[in-house]
């Protein structure tokens, strides 16, 4: 019943890319949210509702409570939990192993491409 949301950028998220660790892809099912979306062209957040409409979108119906955000080691996607509390969604939960952790056991699911399943 969560949602996981990874943080990285699509390159990484498509599994084109994957600078750090063996394997690149996302966990299957997950939605690409990349951090820096969450950002003016200044490095500041942008406001609150644009946020919030973004977020209620990815979240399409289901409580804010059932997110998961993950990254490549869990350092990015406290971004997206911060702008989800920002945007009046409270605190959401992290992966905090995230993408370095999954691929740790190879016997897990790796997706690629652009879709979540």
């Amino acid at each position: 019943g969560r949602l996981l949301v990874d943080a990285r950028g699509l390159a990484r998220y498509r599994g084109t890319t994957e600078p750090f660790d063996p394997v690149a892809g996302h966990i299957p099912g997950a939605r690409n949210r990349p951090f820096e979306g969450n950002l003016r062209p200044d490095r500041t957040f942008r406001p609150a509702d644009e946020l919030r409409s973004e977020f209620l979108a990815l979240l399409d119906g289901r409580p804010a409570g059932d997110i998961v955000h993950y990254c490549g080691s869990g350092v990015s996607a406290c971004h997206n939990i911060l702008a989800m509390a920002r945007a009046g969604f409270g605190v959401t939960a992290l992966y905090p192993g995230s993408w370095s952790a999954w691929v740790s056991d190879r016997d897990r699911p790796v997706a690629t491409g652009d879709r979540p399943e």
